[in-house]
């Protein structure tokens, strides 16, 4: 299976999609496994970008209940209760600015940010789908874009 994924065409894009369904290495990560595995950028950032969105409308979607089906339980609810406040004080800056703010919160390729930060803050400050889903999504491509640069430029050094 493993040689699967690093000696085909197919078994490429779908690691570099399933990396970049993680949440923290995202697409910052699956962009430079598709390119060092041997996918075209354009292949690379394609495979990433499909596979940083895929989750993110089922966060959107679904956080907000399951959130608070864990917090009906003593071993979840501190877990919960510290992922909300994060939500909320990334939330205060995207308050601020708020389609802007949302925008550079998963624009910016570092950790802390990225597609399932701005999902998870939409969802917490109750950011309707048809809202995010369009400003997190030209975030993605904004990092994925970063991301290729900066990869780039690294294989060209070596």
């Amino acid at each position: 299976m493993l040689s699967w994924m690093t000696t085909t065409t197919l078994g490429r894009w779908a690691a570099t999609i399933i990396i970049s369904m993680v949440p923290v290495i995202e697409l910052r990560g699956g962009i430079p496994y598709g390119v060092g595995f041997g996918l075209p950028y354009w292949q690379a950032f394609a495979a990433a970008f499909i596979g940083n969105m895929i989750p993110i409308p089922f966060i959107i979607l679904l956080l907000r209940r399951i959130f608070d089906w864990l917090k009906t339980y003593d071993k979840t609810r501190g877990v919960v209760e510290r992922l909300e406040s994060r939500a909320h004080l990334k939330g205060e800056k995207v308050m601020k600015y708020r389609n802007l703010g949302l925008f550079i919160l998963v624009a910016i390729p570092l950790p802390g940010t990225g597609a399932w930060t701005g999902a998870l803050v939409a969802s917490v400050l109750d950011i309707r789908m048809r809202n995010a889903l369009p400003i997190i999504a030209l975030g993605v491509i904004t990092a994925g874009v970063i991301v290729l640069l900066v990869t780039h430029g690294v294989t060209i050094l070596i």
